[in-house]
């Protein structure tokens, strides 16, 4: 091809190179916003990751599942009323002013205090889940509101041929003294005084558990249902430590109850050959001897696990434990109570028995 007008020899070839050169550095460019590019995804993705991870991070250590919002039914379907005994910092985790690492720790769990409410120590306090013969706490709040301490409970069949724990010596078609029957409910936990006195209070058990349920709705105990008034069936038979708390509270209130559940054994009038019923407490602090021990009451079965609702006083503080499906409930309560009493009301130790392992 002839040279082009107005340029020198060598000059086309020059011009010809220059696109060459143009669509070099044009992909220099661009793979180099290519590669920045990469570069500030990588490094949002992994601030975001960062970010993220720190969050959970931290929720896992300072905060707990909010607090379920109080229903409008309780799990029997009854309205729900509002809770007479107001616990405070249910759920807060942060807010715990004992804080002990349990190796083994129970299931569900609350430390607090009788007459402020304030919760010490938690864990999961909403938990719904089998207490066992901590139902009879509920059972011996209904029978003191409705019976008379002169009135007789009369031994049926159904009563002595109950299952599980039992006072063992009722005599069938004999009438035995309404407070000797609530010693049997509350210390050796006998199944046979339980029906005993449903029957006698509402004419059959099925009445009976009807009573329960509606008083738990109307005491607020919002994730409470009964199905019995020993607690021997699980089925449909459960509560959380929230409440449990609120019915300690409630069975204190009630003289005849804190008289009977900080006793460690009685000898009762009894319609039997020498007249006396022999009972022992199965509450462990009181077996073993731990100081200030005002009650309250044990559980057991296979699905519930050891359970515990446990009450102290000393210097005029009362506090109370829930330990539910716990491996070693009496234990963990000596520890939470002793916490409690020296670190947050800084009371002296005061000298103490061992409570063997498993008690």
């Amino acid at each position: 091809m002839p040279p082009l007008p107005f340029l020198k020899p060598g000059d086309a070839r020059r011009r010809t190179r220059r696109p060459r050169g143009s669509v070099l550095a044009v992909i220099v460019l661009l793979l180099a916003a290519g590669a920045a590019a990469v570069l500030v995804t990588r490094a949002s993705s992994s601030a975001r990751h960062s970010h993220a991870h720190a969050g959970v991070h931290a929720s896992t250590l300072h905060a707990a599942p909010p607090a379920p919002a109080q229903p409008a039914l309780s799990p029997a379907g009854l309205p729900l009323d509002a809770p007479a005994f107001a616990l405070t910092a249910v759920g807060e985790l942060s807010a715990d002013a004992v804080r002990i690492p349990f190796h083994s720790p129970p299931r569900a769990g609350l430390l607090f205090d009788l007459d402020s409410g304030r919760v010490l120590w938690q864990r999961n306090p909403h938990a719904r889940l089998r207490i066992a013969s901590l139902t009879k706490m509920m059972t011996a709040l209904l029978a003191v509101r409705s019976a008379r301490p002169g009135t007789g409970v009369l031994v049926t069949h159904e009563a002595i041929d109950t299952d599980g724990s039992k006072v063992g010596v009722l005599p069938l078609g004999r009438r035995v003294r309404f407070e000797t029957m609530l010693y049997g409910l509350l210390l050796p936990s006998g199944n046979d005084a339980a029906v005993a006195l449903a029957q006698n209070l509402a004419g059959s058990v099925p009445r009976f558990v009807a009573r329960m349920n509606s008083a738990a709705a109307k005491l607020g105990l919002g994730c409470t249902r009964f199905a019995s008034p020993s607690g021997y069936v699980d089925q449909d038979n459960f509560s959380c430590p929230v409440d449990l708390a609120e019915l300690a509270h409630l069975d204190l209130a009630q003289p005849r109850i804190a008289r009977i559940t900080r006793t460690a054994s009685a000898v009762l009038p009894f319609p039997i050959k020498g007249g006396k019923l022999y009972l022992y407490n199965n509450n462990p602090l009181l077996r073993y001897g731990y100081p200030g021990t005002t009650g309250l009451k044990t559980g057991y079965t296979l699905a519930s696990g050891r359970c515990l609702v446990a009450t102290a006083e000393r210097h005029g503080v009362r506090l109370g434990v829930v330990l539910l499906d716990s491996p070693d409930p009496a234990t963990q309560a000596r520890k939470l109570l002793d916490r409690a009493f020296e670190h947050v009301y800084g009371q002296h130790p005061v000298p103490e028995p061992p409570i063997p392992a498993g008690a």
